[in-house]
């Protein structure tokens, strides 16, 4: 499964639920929705954005060996 693929996946938790609220701010790229955002929702993904940065300066190698590392540890958790 790809980085996008599992971002995707994530995307898809419902939105009702804390977690989908928080990964849906997290997630978001639409300029006109941006604009709408709380200033505690902008926190939410500037912060989120600021840690994760780092994702865009690994190498594709690593990227693979982290997904299949996430990957392990969810079928870990869940079976």
């Amino acid at each position: 499964m790809s980085w996008s693929e599992f971002a995707n996946l994530l995307q898809g938790i419902l939105p009702e639920t804390p977690l989908g609220q928080i990964v849906s701010i997290r997630c978001e790229e639409n300029k006109e929705i941006l604009k709408y955002f709380t200033p505690e929702q902008h926190r939410i993904r500037n912060d989120w954005r600021a840690q994760h940065s780092a994702v865009e300066d690994m190498s594709n190698a690593e990227k693979e060996k982290d997904n299949a590392e996430i990957q392990e540890m969810l079928r870990n958790a869940f079976g």
